[in-house]
């Protein structure tokens, strides 16, 4: 495709598995994280990437990684406002101001960064996708993660808006809603729910397949599949739309 393609979140998890399917079809690809350590894996294993240690809450660093993009590339055709962090768990009443602001800092504000930018730029050259994470959250109610279904909702009302804002000049915006997504990140949030629900982490797990009704968890291919489809030819009629790939999440409730 030689699609220029521009990932935040991009060193792990879903934003890596992105990078990866978007590479492998022939599209340039730049990313950037707020892990170093994760930034310099991906150097040293994609050494064609344009790959920046870029926390997406600082504008300063922001700014100058889509610098270096834009001098690089002219212009870029696909942007996924990926990262994103999953936030405290816990009754509204025990949360921390700190972690409530946080959470929304990263996931809607760090996504409000990097969509300006992007809008600039598409709006300029009258063409691109841009593609941001949601969440299932981002749809239902979330016992003891209101931070981030919060977030998530927030999420939602951008791609919307940005839909209609950028659609008059031939620029897409959507939104994917992962399900509960195989892997470290996931890990470490079914321990933090369990801690904060009294529950056993088995029982967590159990609760996330239960509300779904294909009664499985996604993988990160599950979702890159559906972004690439939405950077294809065959959905170049589809915006403002949230498209969920969580296996049909029933409930969220315990």
């Amino acid at each position: 495709m030689n699609e220029r393609v521009l990932i935040t979140g991009g060193a792990s998890g879903i934003g890596l598995g992105l990078a990866k399917r978007f590479a492998a079809r022939g599209d340039r690809v730049a990313i950037c994280d707020a892990d170093g350590a994760a930034v310099a894996r991906v150097r040293a294993e994609h050494p064609a990437f344009i790959a920046a240690q870029a926390d997406v809450t600082d504008e300063t660093q922001m700014e100058a990684f889509f610098a270096d993009v834009e001098r690089a590339w002219g212009g870029v055709d696909v942007v996924c406002a990926n990262a994103g962090t999953g936030g405290p768990a816990g009754r509204i009443e025990d949360l921390k101001y700190d972690a409530w602001r946080a959470c929304l800092d990263v996931n809607l504000s760090g996504t409000f960064l990097t969509c300006r930018w992007a809008a600039r730029v598409m709006r300029a050259q009258g063409s691109g996708l841009i593609v941001i994470t949601s969440s299932t959250a981002g749809l239902f109610g979330y016992p003891l993660r209101a931070p981030y279904a919060a977030a998530k909702w927030g999420l939602v009302g951008l791609t919307k808006t940005l839909a209609m804002e950028l659609g008059p000049v031939g620029v897409r915006v959507n939104a994917l809603a992962p399900g509960a997504v195989e892997g470290d990140r996931m890990d470490r949030v079914v321990a933090m729910e369990a801690a904060a629900g009294g529950k056993s982490e088995d029982e967590v797990r159990a609760q996330y397949v239960k509300g779904v009704s294909l009664r499985s968890w996604v993988n990160v291919d599950d979702l890159a599949d559906m972004a690439l489809f939405l950077a294809s030819p065959a959905a170049n009629k589809i915006s403002g739309q949230v498209l969920a790939v969580d296996g049909h999440t029933e409930t969220l409730v315990p």
